[in-house]
């Protein structure tokens, strides 16, 4: 009877030794398509752990999942490193193509615009939209002009015909730190400036010309 024990228990394990034996050549070898790379694989579910400088991947279909070791993580994906495992985690929003983190994306999928590590279909209010980075850019809205400043001309506010007076209007200070394209901030215009500076004594128009003399009339006398 022990005898019968015996065997049946040396038959069970020369049977797990088989099932291991097989597993790791499985893994070593790279005999299954989706276990390259790997370092323990599953014939049902592909990659369980990769080595050390590949990430795992893993999608499900339906209730089944699987594992497969990539150098870089596909679109839709980011990398995280661990102590044990790399692994490809998904970005949360499904409009983003790439991101830094779970929740903050740096690259959009087509006909939707980054802002802020957001994917927007349409730009938010107060930005624009760039078809060339398919990004969001905030748009300058400056305040309201100044008065028109005295009329001037090489810093004099008078003594010469024309001059020229501008007026200002202020950035909000989120688009200067962003560095925003806004429109014009001054504009200048011509105008007319006093001739003649106050307490300054005018010339005669007459002053300085000379007068002219009345020719004489030469009278002919007849022979």
């Amino acid at each position: 009877m022990q005898w019968i024990i015996f065997m049946l228990l040396l038959l069970i394990s020369s049977m797990e030794m088989l099932t291991q034996n097989r597993w790791k050549k499985q893994a070593s070898a790279g005999l299954l398509e989706n276990c390259t790379g790997c370092v323990l694989c599953s014939e049902d579910n592909g990659c369980i752990t990769c080595h050390h400088r590949l990430f795992l991947l893993i999608w499900r279909d339906g209730i089944r999942q699987y594992g497969m070791c990539v150098h870089t993580c596909p679109p839709g994906y980011f990398g995280v490193r661990g102590l044990e495992v790399n692994r490809c985690t998904k970005c949360r929003s499904p409009s983003c193509e790439s991101c830094f983190s779970r929740d903050f994306c740096m690259k959009c999928k087509d006909k939707f615009y980054l802002y802020k590590g957001q994917c927007f279909r349409q730009c938010p209010p107060g930005t624009a939209a760039q078809p060339g980075t398919r990004e969001c850019q905030e748009t300058c809205e400056p305040g309201p002009w100044s008065e028109w400043s005295a009329c001037t001309h090489e810093s004099r506010t008078c003594g010469c015909k024309w001059g020229v007076e501008t007026r200002v209007r202020e950035v909000p200070e989120a688009a200067r730190e962003e560095g925003t394209a806004c429109p014009a901030l001054l504009e200048t215009r011509r105008c007319r400036m006093k001739k003649h500076c106050p307490g300054e004594k005018t010339e005669p128009k007459n002053k300085g010309k000379k007068r002219q003399k009345k020719p004489k009339t030469e009278r002919h006398t007849g022979t």
